[in-house]
Protein backbone atom coordinates (compact mmCIF):
# COMPACT_ATOMS: atom_id res chain seq x y z
CA UNK A 1 0.00 0.00 0.00
CA UNK A 2 1.52 3.51 -0.94
CA UNK A 3 2.31 5.70 1.63
CA UNK A 4 3.61 8.83 -0.58
CA UNK A 5 2.45 12.40 -1.48
CA UNK A 6 -1.06 12.64 -1.66
CA UNK A 7 -2.03 13.70 -5.61
CA UNK A 8 -2.78 17.57 -5.50
CA UNK A 9 -6.22 18.87 -4.37
CA UNK A 10 -6.74 15.40 -3.09
CA UNK A 11 -8.65 16.92 0.19
CA UNK A 12 -10.41 19.89 -1.67
CA UNK A 13 -11.99 16.76 -3.42
CA UNK A 14 -13.13 15.40 -0.59
CA UNK A 15 -14.63 18.80 0.53
CA UNK A 16 -16.08 18.82 -2.61
CA UNK A 17 -17.67 15.85 -2.56
CA UNK A 18 -18.62 16.23 0.78
CA UNK A 19 -21.27 19.42 -0.07
CA UNK A 20 -22.51 16.49 -2.88
CA UNK A 21 -23.21 14.19 -0.53
CA UNK A 22 -25.31 16.20 1.86
CA UNK A 23 -27.45 17.23 -1.07
CA UNK A 24 -27.49 13.90 -2.72
CA UNK A 25 -29.39 12.67 1.03
CA UNK A 26 -31.31 16.08 1.65
CA UNK A 27 -33.00 15.88 -1.53
CA UNK A 28 -33.97 12.06 -1.08
CA UNK A 29 -35.09 12.90 2.18
CA UNK A 30 -36.93 15.84 2.32
CA UNK A 31 -40.08 15.05 1.58
CA UNK A 32 -40.54 12.77 4.44
CA UNK A 33 -40.20 15.54 6.60
CA UNK A 34 -43.11 17.75 4.44
CA UNK A 35 -45.88 14.97 4.31
CA UNK A 36 -48.69 16.86 5.79
CA UNK A 37 -48.35 19.59 3.20
CA UNK A 38 -47.96 17.26 0.36
CA UNK A 39 -51.22 15.29 1.50
CA UNK A 40 -52.83 18.77 1.85
CA UNK A 41 -51.75 20.23 -1.88
CA UNK A 42 -52.35 16.31 -3.67
CA UNK A 43 -54.70 13.96 -2.10
CA UNK A 44 -52.96 10.53 -1.25
CA UNK A 45 -53.36 7.42 1.16
CA UNK A 46 -50.47 6.74 3.59
CA UNK A 47 -49.59 3.62 1.17
CA UNK A 48 -49.41 6.08 -1.64
CA UNK A 49 -47.36 8.44 0.38
CA UNK A 50 -44.99 5.28 1.29
CA UNK A 51 -44.53 3.88 -1.99
CA UNK A 52 -43.18 6.97 -2.77
CA UNK A 53 -40.12 6.58 -0.91
CA UNK A 54 -40.32 3.01 -2.03
CA UNK A 55 -39.80 3.42 -5.42
CA UNK A 56 -37.14 5.50 -4.83
CA UNK A 57 -35.40 2.72 -2.91
CA UNK A 58 -35.88 0.07 -5.32
CA UNK A 59 -35.09 1.83 -8.57
CA UNK A 60 -31.89 3.38 -6.67
CA UNK A 61 -31.03 -0.22 -5.15
CA UNK A 62 -31.50 -1.97 -8.54
CA UNK A 63 -29.34 0.01 -11.01
CA UNK A 64 -26.80 0.91 -8.37
CA UNK A 65 -24.58 -2.06 -9.98
CA UNK A 66 -24.79 -0.41 -13.44
CA UNK A 67 -24.15 3.26 -12.05
CA UNK A 68 -21.35 2.15 -10.47
CA UNK A 69 -20.24 0.27 -13.50
CA UNK A 70 -20.84 3.46 -15.25
CA UNK A 71 -18.07 5.21 -12.83
CA UNK A 72 -15.66 2.39 -14.05
CA UNK A 73 -16.39 2.78 -17.66
CA UNK A 74 -16.02 6.10 -17.89
CA UNK A 75 -14.66 9.81 -16.10
CA UNK A 76 -15.50 9.14 -12.87
CA UNK A 77 -15.88 13.14 -12.33
CA UNK A 78 -18.13 13.38 -15.13
CA UNK A 79 -20.53 10.76 -14.22
CA UNK A 80 -20.77 12.52 -10.56
CA UNK A 81 -21.22 15.94 -11.95
CA UNK A 82 -23.98 14.78 -14.45
CA UNK A 83 -25.41 12.82 -11.65
CA UNK A 84 -26.02 15.85 -9.40
CA UNK A 85 -26.95 18.08 -12.38
CA UNK A 86 -29.68 15.39 -13.43
CA UNK A 87 -31.23 14.96 -9.76
CA UNK A 88 -30.97 18.37 -9.01
CA UNK A 89 -33.28 18.98 -12.48
CA UNK A 90 -35.40 16.51 -11.17
CA UNK A 91 -35.79 17.61 -7.68
CA UNK A 92 -36.39 21.36 -9.51
CA UNK A 93 -39.40 19.52 -11.50
CA UNK A 94 -40.69 17.84 -8.61
CA UNK A 95 -41.72 21.40 -7.44
CA UNK A 96 -44.38 21.42 -10.00
CA UNK A 97 -45.79 18.35 -9.69
CA UNK A 98 -49.79 18.60 -9.35
CA UNK A 99 -50.77 14.66 -9.33
CA UNK A 100 -49.98 11.49 -7.55
CA UNK A 101 -48.49 10.07 -10.35
CA UNK A 102 -46.12 13.03 -11.47
CA UNK A 103 -44.56 12.87 -7.72
CA UNK A 104 -44.22 9.00 -8.09
CA UNK A 105 -42.53 9.48 -11.49
CA UNK A 106 -39.99 11.99 -10.32
CA UNK A 107 -38.59 9.65 -7.30
CA UNK A 108 -38.30 7.20 -9.71
CA UNK A 109 -35.62 9.41 -11.81
CA UNK A 110 -34.42 10.46 -9.20
CA UNK A 111 -33.56 6.78 -7.91
CA UNK A 112 -32.17 6.64 -11.46
CA UNK A 113 -29.89 9.60 -11.25
CA UNK A 114 -28.87 9.66 -7.47
CA UNK A 115 -27.83 5.82 -7.93
CA UNK A 116 -24.72 6.72 -9.71
CA UNK A 117 -23.47 9.31 -7.51
CA UNK A 118 -22.11 7.46 -4.62
CA UNK A 119 -19.91 4.69 -6.59
CA UNK A 120 -18.35 7.46 -8.39
CA UNK A 121 -17.73 9.44 -5.65
CA UNK A 122 -15.71 6.46 -3.52
CA UNK A 123 -14.39 5.17 -6.12
CA UNK A 124 -12.71 8.74 -7.07
CA UNK A 125 -11.56 9.62 -3.58
CA UNK A 126 -9.85 6.08 -3.79
CA UNK A 127 -8.14 7.09 -6.64
CA UNK A 128 -6.66 10.32 -4.70
CA UNK A 129 -6.03 8.47 -1.60
CA UNK A 130 -4.36 5.46 -2.39
CA UNK A 131 -2.52 5.16 0.95
CA UNK A 132 -2.87 6.34 4.34
CA UNK A 133 -5.64 8.82 4.55
CA UNK A 134 -7.91 6.39 2.60
CA UNK A 135 -10.25 5.52 5.22
CA UNK A 136 -10.52 9.18 6.76
CA UNK A 137 -11.06 10.65 3.25
CA UNK A 138 -13.94 7.86 2.86
CA UNK A 139 -15.52 9.01 6.52
CA UNK A 140 -15.37 12.37 5.35
CA UNK A 141 -17.07 11.89 3.03
CA UNK A 142 -19.84 9.64 4.46
CA UNK A 143 -20.27 12.60 6.99
CA UNK A 144 -21.69 14.52 4.11
CA UNK A 145 -24.66 12.06 3.80
CA UNK A 146 -25.36 12.30 7.43
CA UNK A 147 -25.65 15.81 7.61
CA UNK A 148 -27.83 15.77 4.79
CA UNK A 149 -30.32 13.68 6.52
CA UNK A 150 -29.98 15.96 9.56
CA UNK A 151 -30.94 18.77 7.56
CA UNK A 152 -33.84 17.45 5.88
CA UNK A 153 -36.04 19.39 8.98
CA UNK A 154 -35.53 22.15 6.86
CA UNK A 155 -38.09 20.79 3.80
CA UNK A 156 -40.86 20.63 6.81
CA UNK A 157 -39.65 23.90 8.04
CA UNK A 158 -39.85 25.64 4.34
CA UNK A 159 -42.79 23.87 3.40
CA UNK A 160 -44.70 25.24 6.36
CA UNK A 161 -43.73 29.03 5.88
CA UNK A 162 -43.94 28.74 2.27
CA UNK A 163 -45.00 25.67 0.20
CA UNK A 164 -43.88 22.25 -0.37
CA UNK A 165 -43.35 22.97 -3.82
CA UNK A 166 -40.95 26.15 -2.52
CA UNK A 167 -38.41 23.77 -0.81
CA UNK A 168 -38.09 21.51 -4.09
CA UNK A 169 -37.62 24.12 -5.85
CA UNK A 170 -34.82 25.75 -3.96
CA UNK A 171 -33.31 22.60 -3.35
CA UNK A 172 -33.00 21.38 -6.58
CA UNK A 173 -31.46 25.42 -8.27
CA UNK A 174 -28.87 25.15 -5.62
CA UNK A 175 -27.87 21.70 -7.07
CA UNK A 176 -27.88 22.77 -10.59
CA UNK A 177 -25.82 25.31 -9.78
CA UNK A 178 -23.34 23.65 -7.62
CA UNK A 179 -23.00 20.99 -10.68
CA UNK A 180 -21.70 24.00 -12.48
CA UNK A 181 -18.76 24.97 -9.84
CA UNK A 182 -17.86 21.03 -9.75
CA UNK A 183 -18.02 20.97 -13.89
CA UNK A 184 -15.21 23.85 -13.54
CA UNK A 185 -12.96 22.40 -10.55
CA UNK A 186 -13.66 18.45 -10.10
CA UNK A 187 -11.50 16.52 -12.45
CA UNK A 188 -10.08 12.79 -12.02
CA UNK A 189 -7.13 12.12 -9.46
CA UNK A 190 -4.04 13.12 -11.93
CA UNK A 191 -1.45 9.81 -10.91
CA UNK A 192 -4.28 7.98 -12.50
CA UNK A 193 -5.67 9.29 -15.63
CA UNK A 194 -2.62 7.58 -17.90
CA UNK A 195 -2.96 4.13 -16.05
CA UNK A 196 -6.55 4.08 -16.85
CA UNK A 197 -6.63 5.08 -20.61
CA UNK A 198 -4.29 2.49 -20.87
CA UNK A 199 -5.70 -0.16 -18.93
CA UNK A 200 -8.96 0.40 -20.94
CA UNK A 201 -7.30 0.19 -24.48
CA UNK A 202 -5.56 -3.02 -23.02
CA UNK A 203 -8.87 -5.00 -21.77
CA UNK A 204 -12.31 -4.36 -22.79
CA UNK A 205 -14.47 -2.66 -19.51
CA UNK A 206 -17.82 -4.41 -19.79
CA UNK A 207 -20.10 -5.52 -17.17
CA UNK A 208 -20.34 -9.19 -17.67
CA UNK A 209 -16.52 -9.02 -17.26
CA UNK A 210 -17.27 -7.08 -13.95
CA UNK A 211 -19.76 -9.01 -12.12
CA UNK A 212 -18.12 -12.53 -13.42
CA UNK A 213 -14.71 -11.02 -11.97
CA UNK A 214 -16.36 -9.58 -8.60
CA UNK A 215 -18.24 -12.95 -7.70
CA UNK A 216 -15.55 -15.24 -8.58
CA UNK A 217 -14.03 -13.41 -5.61
CA UNK A 218 -14.93 -15.50 -1.89
CA UNK A 219 -13.80 -12.39 -0.28
CA UNK A 220 -16.25 -10.04 -2.41
CA UNK A 221 -18.55 -12.82 -1.71
CA UNK A 222 -18.24 -12.43 1.75
CA UNK A 223 -18.23 -8.67 1.69
CA UNK A 224 -21.98 -9.13 0.22
CA UNK A 225 -23.19 -11.38 2.81
CA UNK A 226 -21.60 -8.76 5.69
CA UNK A 227 -23.28 -5.55 3.58
CA UNK A 228 -26.41 -7.18 3.76
CA UNK A 229 -26.90 -8.09 7.43
CA UNK A 230 -25.55 -5.07 8.80
CA UNK A 231 -28.33 -3.21 6.33
CA UNK A 232 -30.41 -5.05 8.22
CA UNK A 233 -29.43 -4.21 11.56
CA UNK A 234 -29.08 -0.48 10.33
CA UNK A 235 -32.71 -0.35 8.54
CA UNK A 236 -34.03 -2.01 11.90
CA UNK A 237 -32.70 -0.01 14.72
CA UNK A 238 -33.20 3.08 12.66
CA UNK A 239 -36.88 2.51 11.41
CA UNK A 240 -37.86 1.30 15.24
CA UNK A 241 -35.68 2.45 17.98
CA UNK A 242 -38.04 5.52 17.60
CA UNK A 243 -41.09 3.29 18.74
CA UNK A 244 -38.65 1.55 21.35
CA UNK A 245 -38.12 4.48 23.20
CA UNK A 246 -42.04 5.26 23.42
CA UNK A 247 -43.01 2.41 24.56
CA UNK A 248 -40.51 1.35 26.91
CA UNK A 249 -40.22 4.84 28.78
CA UNK A 250 -43.63 6.13 28.04
CA UNK A 251 -42.26 9.05 25.83
CA UNK A 252 -43.85 11.55 23.52
CA UNK A 253 -43.80 10.45 20.17
CA UNK A 254 -41.45 13.48 18.97
CA UNK A 255 -39.51 13.39 22.29
CA UNK A 256 -39.39 9.44 21.09
CA UNK A 257 -38.08 10.49 17.53
CA UNK A 258 -35.75 13.42 19.49
CA UNK A 259 -33.71 10.79 21.56
CA UNK A 260 -33.74 8.34 18.40
CA UNK A 261 -32.60 10.76 15.83
CA UNK A 262 -31.17 13.59 17.79
CA UNK A 263 -28.18 11.79 19.41
CA UNK A 264 -27.92 9.55 16.83
CA UNK A 265 -26.64 11.06 14.28
CA UNK A 266 -23.68 13.16 15.76
CA UNK A 267 -22.85 10.04 17.08
CA UNK A 268 -22.66 8.44 13.30
CA UNK A 269 -20.55 11.52 12.71
CA UNK A 270 -18.13 10.58 15.63
CA UNK A 271 -18.14 6.86 14.47
CA UNK A 272 -16.66 7.70 10.96
CA UNK A 273 -14.17 10.23 11.28
CA UNK A 274 -12.72 8.24 14.46
CA UNK A 275 -12.88 4.84 12.60
CA UNK A 276 -11.67 6.14 9.42
CA UNK A 277 -8.85 7.31 11.48
CA UNK A 278 -7.46 4.42 13.69
CA UNK A 279 -7.44 2.49 10.33
CA UNK A 280 -5.44 4.73 8.49
CA UNK A 281 -2.90 5.12 11.22
CA UNK A 282 -2.98 1.43 11.91
CA UNK A 283 -2.89 0.51 8.14
CA UNK A 284 0.82 1.69 8.53
CA UNK A 285 1.89 -1.10 10.15
CA UNK A 286 -0.43 -3.78 9.47
CA UNK A 287 -2.04 -4.58 6.17
CA UNK A 288 -5.92 -5.94 7.49
CA UNK A 289 -6.07 -2.70 9.88
CA UNK A 290 -8.91 -1.14 8.09
CA UNK A 291 -10.96 -5.00 8.54
CA UNK A 292 -10.12 -5.70 11.69
CA UNK A 293 -10.96 -1.71 12.94
CA UNK A 294 -14.73 -2.87 11.59
CA UNK A 295 -14.30 -6.37 12.94
CA UNK A 296 -13.33 -4.98 16.73
CA UNK A 297 -16.22 -2.00 16.52
CA UNK A 298 -19.25 -4.15 15.62
CA UNK A 299 -18.09 -6.60 18.30
CA UNK A 300 -18.45 -3.93 20.74
CA UNK A 301 -21.42 -2.40 18.47
CA UNK A 302 -23.37 -5.94 19.57
CA UNK A 303 -22.47 -5.58 22.94
CA UNK A 304 -24.00 -1.92 23.85
CA UNK A 305 -26.87 -2.99 21.85
CA UNK A 306 -27.46 -6.01 24.17
CA UNK A 307 -26.74 -3.86 26.89
CA UNK A 308 -29.37 -0.75 26.06
CA UNK A 309 -32.26 -3.35 26.00
CA UNK A 310 -31.26 -3.85 29.09
CA UNK A 311 -31.54 -0.88 31.31
CA UNK A 312 -34.50 0.60 32.95
CA UNK A 313 -33.00 4.18 32.95
CA UNK A 314 -33.47 6.06 29.55
CA UNK A 315 -29.84 7.99 29.82
CA UNK A 316 -27.85 4.93 29.90
CA UNK A 317 -30.30 3.59 27.01
CA UNK A 318 -29.66 6.24 24.98
CA UNK A 319 -25.61 6.50 25.61
CA UNK A 320 -25.50 2.68 25.10
CA UNK A 321 -27.31 3.30 21.55
CA UNK A 322 -24.85 6.27 20.69
CA UNK A 323 -21.95 3.56 20.99
CA UNK A 324 -23.84 1.25 18.59
CA UNK A 325 -24.17 4.66 16.51
CA UNK A 326 -20.43 5.33 17.09
CA UNK A 327 -18.51 2.09 16.62
CA UNK A 328 -21.16 0.60 14.15
CA UNK A 329 -20.30 3.65 11.51
CA UNK A 330 -16.52 2.11 11.56
CA UNK A 331 -17.58 0.05 8.70
CA UNK A 332 -19.42 2.46 6.62
CA UNK A 333 -15.78 4.10 6.88
CA UNK A 334 -13.97 1.60 5.35
CA UNK A 335 -16.30 -0.53 3.67
CA UNK A 336 -14.73 0.86 0.15
CA UNK A 337 -11.20 0.80 1.41
CA UNK A 338 -11.70 -2.62 2.42
CA UNK A 339 -13.15 -3.28 -1.54
CA UNK A 340 -9.98 -1.78 -2.76
CA UNK A 341 -7.95 -4.38 -0.87
CA UNK A 342 -10.15 -7.27 -2.47
CA UNK A 343 -11.28 -6.42 -5.58
CA UNK A 344 -10.17 -5.62 -9.24
CA UNK A 345 -9.11 -1.86 -9.49
CA UNK A 346 -11.37 -1.62 -13.11
CA UNK A 347 -14.12 -2.68 -11.41
CA UNK A 348 -14.62 -0.81 -7.71
CA UNK A 349 -17.21 1.12 -8.42
CA UNK A 350 -19.35 -1.56 -9.97
CA UNK A 351 -18.27 -3.93 -7.00
CA UNK A 352 -19.77 -0.60 -4.51
CA UNK A 353 -23.08 -0.54 -6.88
CA UNK A 354 -23.31 -4.30 -5.85
CA UNK A 355 -22.74 -3.63 -2.41
CA UNK A 356 -25.22 -0.80 -2.24
CA UNK A 357 -27.69 -2.93 -4.00
CA UNK A 358 -27.63 -5.84 -1.62
CA UNK A 359 -28.00 -4.05 1.28
CA UNK A 360 -30.58 -1.60 0.58
CA UNK A 361 -32.36 -4.28 -1.18
CA UNK A 362 -31.85 -7.13 1.87
CA UNK A 363 -32.61 -3.95 4.48
CA UNK A 364 -35.50 -3.13 3.41
CA UNK A 365 -36.67 -6.85 3.48
CA UNK A 366 -35.65 -6.70 6.91
CA UNK A 367 -37.36 -3.54 8.43
CA UNK A 368 -40.25 -5.23 6.69
CA UNK A 369 -39.49 -8.63 8.35
CA UNK A 370 -39.12 -6.84 12.10
CA UNK A 371 -42.64 -4.90 10.98
CA UNK A 372 -44.35 -8.25 10.03
CA UNK A 373 -42.92 -9.92 13.42
CA UNK A 374 -44.15 -6.67 15.49
CA UNK A 375 -47.62 -7.39 14.33
CA UNK A 376 -47.51 -11.24 16.08
CA UNK A 377 -46.60 -9.10 19.11
CA UNK A 378 -43.20 -9.84 19.32
CA UNK A 379 -41.36 -7.14 21.42
CA UNK A 380 -39.02 -5.22 20.05
CA UNK A 381 -36.37 -6.37 22.88
CA UNK A 382 -36.26 -9.42 21.62
CA UNK A 383 -35.83 -8.33 17.62
CA UNK A 384 -33.11 -6.43 19.21
CA UNK A 385 -31.10 -8.80 20.29
CA UNK A 386 -31.40 -10.77 17.03
CA UNK A 387 -29.99 -7.44 15.84
CA UNK A 388 -26.87 -8.14 18.44
CA UNK A 389 -26.33 -11.61 16.74
CA UNK A 390 -26.29 -10.20 13.52
CA UNK A 391 -23.60 -7.58 14.31
CA UNK A 392 -21.67 -10.63 15.89
CA UNK A 393 -22.09 -12.48 12.71
CA UNK A 394 -21.10 -9.68 10.51
CA UNK A 395 -18.22 -9.29 12.39
CA UNK A 396 -17.21 -13.15 11.41
CA UNK A 397 -17.72 -12.64 7.79
CA UNK A 398 -15.49 -9.93 8.06
CA UNK A 399 -12.71 -11.66 9.62
CA UNK A 400 -12.31 -13.71 7.07
CA UNK A 401 -12.27 -11.43 4.46
CA UNK A 402 -8.17 -11.51 3.14
CA UNK A 403 -6.94 -8.64 1.21
CA UNK A 404 -4.64 -8.94 -1.93
CA UNK A 405 -2.05 -7.21 -1.33
CA UNK A 406 -0.37 -6.35 -5.00
CA UNK A 407 -4.26 -4.24 -5.44
CA UNK A 408 -3.43 -0.87 -4.89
Amino acid sequence: MSNGKLPAGAWRVVALLFLVGALNYLDRITITTMRSSIIEAIPMTDAQFGLLTSVFLWVYGLLSPFAGFLADKFSRSRVIIVSLFVWSLVTWLTSYATTFEELLATRALMGISEACYIPAALALIMDYHPGSTRSLATGINMCGLMVGSSLGFLGGWIAETHSWNFAFHIFGIVGIIYSLVLAATLRNAPQTQKKDSLMKQQARVNFLDATKTLFSNRSFILLLFFWGLLGIVGWMLVGWLPTYYQEHYNLSQGMAGLYATGYFYPASIVGLLLGGFLADRWSRTNHRARIIVPVIGLCIAALFVFLAINVSLLPLAVGFFMVYGVTKMFSDANLMPVLCLVADSRYRATGYGILNMFGTVIGGIGLYAAGYMRDMHLNLSILFQFAALILITCAVLLFFVKPKEAIK
